[in-house]
Order: C-alpha cells, then sequence, then structure tokens
C-alpha cells in the first residue's frame, strides 16, 4: 500500500496514511484517462450552435429569371447555397457531443488520475479541513501553509459551506465533495488536496 505524509492545516506533518492499492496505487491507464477527459470535455459543450439552409433563409420563393433563353444558367431560387445571402451547405446544427463509456473504464480512468498523483507525488492529505466562517484570508494562509503555489483540487468528506465559499475567488483553486471528484478536475490541477475522511469515502466507492 502507497504511504503519504499526513499534515494538518498549519502545514505540519502529523503522521502517515495508507491509501488503497486498488485506487491509489495502480499502474496508470493512459487510455482509459484520455477517453474519460474527452467525456467530460464532450460533454460540457453546448452544441446550440446553428446555421440556416437554404429551406430556412428569409426570401427566394420565385425563380429568379426563366428557365430558358436568357443566356444564363438556370437558377431556381436566389437563396440557393451559390448565391450571396443564399443558405449554408451542411451547415451544424443543435446536437450533443456527449458519449458514453463503460463503467468499468470509468472507474479505471479515476483510479488512475488518483494513482498518478500519488506517483507523481502531488497529494496532500488533511487530517481534517475546517472553517468556522467563509473567509478566503483564512483559507489562503492554509495553501500558503501547505507551500501550494500552483492549481489546486480541494476535496473534502462532504459539501461545506465555509470551505466552498473561501476557496472560489482564489485563482485556480476549486473545492468539490468526495463525492463530485472526477477525471478532468484531478489531471487540470497540480495538487490533489484531500482529506483522511474524503479518501475513506472514496475509497469505500471505488474499491468495489
Amino acid at each position: 500500500m502507497p504511504k503519504v505524509a499526513l499534515y494538518n492545516v498549519s502545514g505540519a506533518q502529523v503522521g502517515e496514511v495508507e491509501l488503497s492499492d486498488v485506487v491509489f496505487g495502480i499502474e496508470p491507464h493512459v487510455h482509459a484517462l484520455h477517453q474519460a477527459v474527452v467525456l467530460q470535455q464532450a460533454s460540457l459543450r453546448q452544441g446550440t450552435h446553428k446555421t440556416k439552409g437554404r429551406s430556412e433563409v428569409r426570401g427566394g420563393g420565385r425563380k429568379p429569371w426563366k428557365q430558358k433563353g436568357t443566356g444564363r444558367a438556370r437558377q431556381g431560387s436566389i437563396r440557393a447555397p451559390q448565391w450571396k445571402g443564399g443558405g449554408t451547405v451542411f451547415g451544424p446544427t443543435p446536437r450533443s457531443y456527449g458519449f458514453k463509456l463503460p463503467k468499468k473504464v470509468r472507474r479505471l480512468a479515476i483510479k488512475s488520475a488518483l494513482s498518478s498523483k500519488v506517483i507523481a507525488s502531488e497529494i496532500i492529505v488533511l487530517d481534517q479541513l475546517q472553517l468556522n466562517a467563509p473567509k478566503t484570508k483564512d483559507f489562503a494562509a492554509i495553501l500558503n501553509n501547505l507551500k501550494v503555489e500552483r492549481k489546486a483540487l480541494v476535496v473534502a468528506a462532504s459539501h461545506d459551506d465555509n470551505i466552498a465559499l473561501s476557496s472560489r475567488n482564489i485563482p485556480g483553486v476549486k473545492f468539490v465533495a468526495a463525492d463530485g471528484i472526477n477525471v478532468l478536475d484531478v489531471m487540470l490541477h497540480d495538487k490533489l488536496i484531500i482529506t483522511k475522511d474524503a479518501v475513506q469515502k472514496v475509497e469505500e466507492v471505488l474499491a468495489q
């Protein structure tokens, strides 16, 4: 089992914690990681893009000139694609970019993401994380104590309004509950700060 240091909010090491081999100690599966990231990014796309085809553009109901005898090419509508102001050929229409991945692949991806953080020594486990009131200054002090200077994902066992409100104004910092942890967030942030209770909760779900 991989062992990592256990810290308090003052930045002092107070012990060690053993992480599950099944969740935090696997060989990262690069393809599963890639598929999961593409899935999340695709699902975030609005897909509301739209262009008008020749049947949707205003006007063009009358044939511009007679079929024969003018010496010009035959035309059926001034809203045909070759005309200025005409409809678009094969333009985008509203659609969903989301797709499905098997449950086993999704689980493998999040395990791979967590394991990659352990391998890269980019995980910080806290004994607890609590704030008496929503105050950005106090949360920034905790990050400073932990020597976190880059983007960080903060994970607690459950949602805490004080932590959420205190962290949202700090650039590069995102707070999620343990049940909301996902591959894209883990991979986008340089550091993973997770409480001991959140580790147990994640292991309970993913170790099955």
